[in-house]
C-alpha cells in the first residue's frame, strides 16, 4: 500500500472561500462574522473539487490513500482572535470529515488547530478531542509560528505547549509541525517560510530534552525537513559540540521527515543521509509546486516517482517509506485501515 502522509484540500468548493472571505472583512465586527449554516457546500460540489485533481493523480500515479487536511495556508492563525480561528478551523474540519465520509477509501483526516498569537494551546485542546473521537481523525497540524512569519511563540519545546503534547500522547497522535501564510514580507510563505519552520523546528528539537518528557509525542517535519538533510553534517556536528544525543538517536521513534521535495537530487540526498526508518512519503498534491517541471515532463509534486528512481534503495526501504513508517507515526491509522478492509468483507 502507498500511503501519501501530506495532503491538503487546495480545491476545495468556492464557497468556503466566500465564507472565509466574508469572516476575514468583518474581522473586527463580531456581530458581522457569518453563521456557519450560511456555508452552503453539496457532496456533488466536493465531489467535483476532487474527481478532477487529488482522485485523479491518485489513480495516475499509483497512490492508495491520502492523509488530508485543510489548507495549509489557509489557516492564517494571524488574523483575528481565537474566536475567528476556532470557527475557521472548526468549519475547515467540519469539511475535511466530509470529504472522508465521501471517500474513506482515500482520505483519512488531520485536523487543523485554532491557534493564536499569544493564546495558549491549551485552547486547542477541545478541537483536537473532537476531531479525533467523533471524525476519527489520525492527527493534527500544528503550527510553530502563530503570528505569520514574526515567531512570538516559545520554541516548541518550551512548557507552553506541554499540556497540547499531553492531550496528543493521550489520544495517540502526531502532529505534523506545519507553518501557514507569512505576513512579513521578509519570507515568502512556501518559498522560505515553511523551510525556515521545517529547519527552525529541527533545530530546536536538537536543543532540548522533550522527548524525555514525552517518550511517546510524535512529530512529522514536512518539506523533507526543510535545510536539514543539506546540511546534515552541521547539524551532527552542533549536536556534538552541545553534548546532545546522536540525531539518528533524537529521531528514532519520535520525528519524521516527509518527500516533499521536488526534484531526484533532493530525494537522492534525503534518502542517503536520513534514516530511512525516519522518512514517511508524501507529496502535498495539489499544492506548493504545481506543474510540470520542464526538465523531465513529470509534474513537480510526483514524488513517487522519486523514490522508484531514488539509488540504493532496497524493496524493504521503499516499503518502509511508502506504507510501513507511516503506520508507526501514525498509530491510529492501522486500526482504521484494518476496520475499512473487514468493512468490504
Amino acid at each position: 500500500m502507498i500511503i501519501d502522509c501530506h495532503g491538503h484540500y487546495t480545491t476545495e468548493p468556492k464557497d468556503l472561500l466566500r465564507w472565509r472571505k466574508d469572516q476575514v472583512d468583518n474581522v473586527k465586527e463580531p456581530a458581522k462574522q457569518p453563521a456557519k449554516a450560511s456555508l452552503k457546500v453539496s457532496d456533488d460540489e466536493i465531489r467535483e473539487s476532487l474527481e478532477g485533481a487529488q482522485l485523479k493523480l491518485q489513480r495516475e500515479r499509483g497512490t492508495d490513500m491520502t492523509i488530508f487536511s485543510p489548507r495549509a495556508m489557509g489557516m492564517s492563525h494571524h488574523i483575528g482572535d481565537y474566536n475567528v480561528s476556532l470557527a475557521w478551523s472548526q468549519l475547515c474540519n467540519e469539511m475535511i470529515h466530509r470529504v472522508c465520509a465521501l471517500y474513506p477509501n482515500n482520505f483519512i483526516g488531520v485536523c487543523q488547530l485554532p491557534q493564536s498569537p499569544g493564546v495558549s494551546p491549551d485552547s486547542c485542546i477541545g478541537e483536537l478531542e473532537r476531531c479525533v473521537k467523533e471524525f476519527g481523525f489520525v492527527g493534527c497540524n500544528l503550527n510553530p509560528d502563530p503570528s505569520g512569519g514574526h515567531w512570538t511563540a516559545p520554541p516548541l519545546t518550551d512548557r507552553w505547549w506541554y499540556k497540547l503534547y499531553e492531550k496528543m500522547v493521550e489520544l495517540d497522535v502526531p502532529a505534523m509541525v506545519h507553518v501557514s501564510a507569512s505576513c512579513n514580507p521578509c519570507f515568502h510563505g512556501t518559498g522560505a517560510h515553511y523551510i525556515n519552520a521545517d529547519t527552525t523546528a529541527f533545530m530546536q528539537l536538537i536543543m532540548a530534552d522533550l522527548f524525555k518528557d514525552f517518550p511517546t509525542l510524535k512529530l512529522i517535519i514536512p518539506h523533507g525537513g526543510g535545510a536539514v538533510p543539506f546540511h546534515w553534517g552541521r547539524y551532527r556536528g552542533l549536536a556534538i559540540n552541545n553534548k546532545r544525543p546522536p540525531l539518528d538517536e533524537m529521531m528514532k521513534n519520535n520525528v519524521w521527515f516527509d518527500t516533499c521535495v521536488y526534484h531526484q537530487p533532493g530525494i537522492d540526498l534525503l534518502t542517503k543521509v536520513v534514516p530511512i526508518d525516519n522518512i514517511l512519503f508524501a507529496s502535498e498534491m495539489v499544492g506548493a509546486v504545481r506543474g510540470k517541471d520542464p526538465q523531465t515532463g513529470y509534474d513537480f509534486d510526483d514524488t513517487k516517482r522519486y523514490i522508484d528512481g531514488a539509488q540504493g534503495l532496497s524493496g524493504d526501504d521503499k516499503k518502509k517509506i511508502f506504507e510501513g513508517n507511516v503506520l508507526r507515526a501514525y498509530p491510529r491509522l492501522k486500526s482504521k485501515l484494518s476496520a475499512r478492509t473487514a468493512a468490504r468483507r
